[in-house]
């Protein structure tokens, strides 16, 4: 699913709120978001930019939700394989 806002649109926010000429609140309401989203998105700016360790940025979050897809997709298919090899396993060893 796309996000609501562009890139270029959370770029320019951070950018007009960096500059310092409106409070965050009043900045956020004139582009017709939460402050809480455009601080959100400030503070992602500044782990993207800064490198700072213990924050993800935007592609390591995509790759982690992928990683998180793909493990439990595998684990799904584990388990379906557990089951199979019981049941055959059972079917081999009853009489018939």
């Amino acid at each position: 699913m796309p996000s609501p806002h562009p890139p270029e649109f959370r770029r320019r926010a951070v950018e007009l709120a960096r500059q310092g000429d409106k409070p965050l609140v009043q900045l956020a309401k004139d582009l017709g978001i939460s402050r809480s989203c455009l601080q959100n998105w400030m503070n992602q700016a500044d782990a993207e930019q800064s490198g700072e360790s213990g924050r993800l940025t935007s592609a390591e979050k995509r790759e982690l939700a992928e990683l998180r897809r793909r493990n439990r997709q595998l684990e799904t298919e584990n388990e379906i394989l557990k089951r199979a090899a019981a049941y055959f396993a059972r079917e081999n060893v009853l009489p018939k």
